[in-house]
């Protein structure tokens, strides 16, 4: 089987937002404002914090990939989860039907993180509930000459993740050392974004450097894809991270913190949670300090 190349159509900076009521600073990473563009990713933002954080609020009809970058991130939600995530973990969580949770730094002290809105089409938005711890130590690692891949979702190489996924999306963390070079395979049907992290990449051809994101579109008619990447010299390794999702090809309504196909089911989303339909907000305490 052919495996087709994939080329990028565009790259795009970080946009800086700062501090607000909840976060000490902010970052955007991806905005909603052109879901047809990003299809099936909506949201992808970048979070400092240490008080208060994201207290009780709801989510309806897409799941959050949260990924500490730093710090700890305390969560609990009204389905029964809580604990701590350190840095390198990462949360997946399927709000489907309705969940409320909360997101906060341990011991109000520092979190840094990096959250991802992943779409649902609408026949999966009123899914169950579901919440997935998936550790930076327990997650499959696949190392090849100068790379490291961490697998957050999605199959390479044979290699399987555990993740339990709604709609089909794969996600990677990439390590590259310096002068390395790495053919990273994807789905021909999956649109694709690489935010840097740290260091620089060449990907396609282009320059992206960390607090860049590049973007390849689907590749019509190919079942395989893939995307080159590539590091100058130096002496520090490059790290990206890499996801990709068939696009869900639907309207898209967004209202706060519920994402639907129309207008009136946001409107019957924001009914729901006020009339209790979610489930109770959890008076669950904070975390006790060790």
């Amino acid at each position: 089987m052919d495996t087709a190349q994939r080329t990028l159509v565009r790259v795009e900076t970080k946009t800086h937002l700062g501090p607000d009521a909840q976060v000490d600073d902010k970052h955007l990473i991806i905005s909603p404002i052109r879901p047809d563009l990003t299809d099936p990713f909506l949201v992808l933002s970048e979070d400092r914090f240490s008080s208060p954080g994201f207290e009780w609020h709801p989510h309806r009809g897409l799941e959050t990939v949260t990924l500490v970058v730093d710090g700890v991130l305390e969560h609990g939600d009204n389905i029964g989860n809580a604990g701590a995530l350190t840095a390198g973990d990462v949360q997946w969580m399927t709000a489907g039907r309705g969940i409320i949770h909360r997101e906060l730094a341990f011991r109000d002290e520092r979190a840094h993180t990096l959250q991802l809105w992943v779409n649902l089409p609408g026949k999966r938005k009123l899914t169950g509930t579901r919440y997935q711890d998936l550790l930076a130590a327990q997650r499959p690692v696949i190392e090849r000459d100068g790379a490291r891949i961490d697998l957050i979702a999605g199959e390479v190489d044979g290699v399987t993740a555990s993740t339990i996924n709604e709609w089909p999306v794969s996600g990677a963390i990439i390590t590259l050392e310096p002068g390395g070079r790495l053919s990273h395979v994807l789905p021909g049907r999956d649109r694709a974004f690489l935010y840097v992290l740290d260091g620089r990449f060449t990907i396609a051809g282009r320059t992206v450097q960390a607090g860049q994101i590049a973007w390849s579109d689907p590749v019509p008619h190919a079942d395989v894809s893939s995307i080159v990447l590539e590091t100058g010299d130096g002496d520090t390794r490059s790290v990206v991270m890499v996801y990709s999702g068939q696009p869900i090809r639907e309207p898209v309504a967004i209202g706060g913190p519920f994402v639907m196909n129309t207008r009136a089911e946001i409107d019957q989303a924001f009914r729901d949670f006020r009339s209790g339909k979610f489930g109770d907000i959890p008076r669950q305490a904070r975390l006790k300090y060790s």
